[in-house]
């Protein structure tokens, strides 16, 4: 095995959100939960796999997912306490890599190449992350190991939940060949049905087209799917990865039509994302005021200063700009969202970490 050949696991934990849930309240074990609003406007962001028997996904709309699932039992929320979770998850990573690049709260991936402990093969480190977090967490989860991260990312898709797959430089192409391309990492809904008109329906399928004719149809993008059905993909793994924006939004019970309405609702939403700045202790340059009307039309509206953001009144009156810019809007909106971007953060030096094979 070539020494250059990168090991990269992708853990991800199984029905996270709900899987605490279920944790925590003992009565919701073995029945369909799902987190998130059960209002008219409400939307699933985590489903428990009972739920998901019955067609359940994360962001089904709560009225679909209660019609699929008549007995389906809404749990809101508790970010703090997934975070808390989460965060004894990472430790973990760390005890064995200091190359994690998280991506939520519930997955990461991890470059063991030149791991700090364990055994010397990434499946067996992958085994061993999986039982430790079992042991501190009594949660499962499933992991994918390869030699980047698209392929460690869709194996640790297909022995859900609670198991492994390994995808080795000798097995990889017959693998790719043989997936669906709408199971492809980065390959979208509609994307996937695109390629499906034009007779693509597995890696074997991608495979065979131009690489111009990819770019011609899909634009920059093209290039990536021509690279990854060749299993090739030479992202490294960012352990200091950039927050690329902060944000807070709000879905409204009724459309909102007037000017007034608006703006009072924008208010507490500047309020909530100032909030989350603090927090993040974050500078930005840029602001982004997202909206969708009732027909599901959206938006959005930028602006950048030449300073950065430095009280919550300069959030506000940028915020309102942005509001009644080109005097208004033309439906009801059942949408408002801010989002905060083009930071400075410090730059933090990479650290350096035994040859593992998998």
């Amino acid at each position: 095995m070539e020494e250059n050949i990168r090991k990269i696991i992708h853990i991800d934990m199984d029905a996270f959100y709900a899987s605490v849930e279920q944790l925590d309240n003992p009565a919701l074990r073995g029945k369909p939960v799902a987190v998130g609003g059960s209002g008219e406007r409400g939307v699933v962001a985590a489903a428990s796999y009972e739920a998901r028997k019955s067609g359940v996904r994360s962001a089904t709309p709560s009225k679909i997912a209660m019609r699929k699932c008549p007995d389906l039992i809404f749990v809101k929320p508790r970010f703090s306490r997934y975070k808390e979770i989460s965060n004894q998850i990472r430790e973990i990573f760390f005890e064995y890599t200091d190359l994690v690049e998280p991506l939520s709260l519930d997955e990461a991936y991890l470059d063991v190449t030149y791991a700090k402990k364990g055994k010397p093969s990434a499946t067996l480190i992958a085994r061993e992350i999986k039982t430790r977090i079992f042991e501190v967490t009594k949660l499962t989860a499933s992991a994918g190991v390869s030699y980047n991260k698209f392929l460690a990312k869709v194996a640790s898709d297909v022995n859900k939940p609670n198991g492994i797959f390994v995808v080795t430089p000798e097995h990889a192409q017959g693998f790719i060949d043989d997936m669906e391309v709408r199971k492809f990492f980065g390959i979208g809904k509609v994307t996937a049905e695109k390629l499906n008109k034009q007779g693509i329906w597995f890696g074997r399928d991608l495979k065979k087209m131009d690489r111009l004719e990819l770019i011609r149809l899909f634009g920059k993008a093209g290039d990536y799917y021509y690279k990854i059905c060749r299993g090739v993909d030479e992202r490294e793994v960012e352990p200091f990865q950039e927050r690329k924006s902060v944000g807070a939004e709000e879905t409204f019970l009724t459309d909102l039509f007037y000017s007034a309405d608006l703006e009072k609702e924008m208010l507490q939403i500047a309020d909530e994302l100032w909030r989350r700045i603090e927090k993040a202790d974050v500078k930005a340059k840029t602001l982004a005021l997202k909206f969708k009307y009732a027909d599901f039309e959206q938006h959005t509206r930028s602006f950048t200063i030449s300073g950065y953001f430095s009280s919550k009144n300069q959030l506000i009156t940028e915020s309102k700009k942005l509001l009644n810019k080109g005097g208004g809007f033309s439906k009801g909106i059942r949408l408002l969202g801010l989002t905060v971007s083009n930071f400075m953060h410090d730059e933090i030096a990479r650290p350096v970490q035994l040859v593992i094979e998998f």
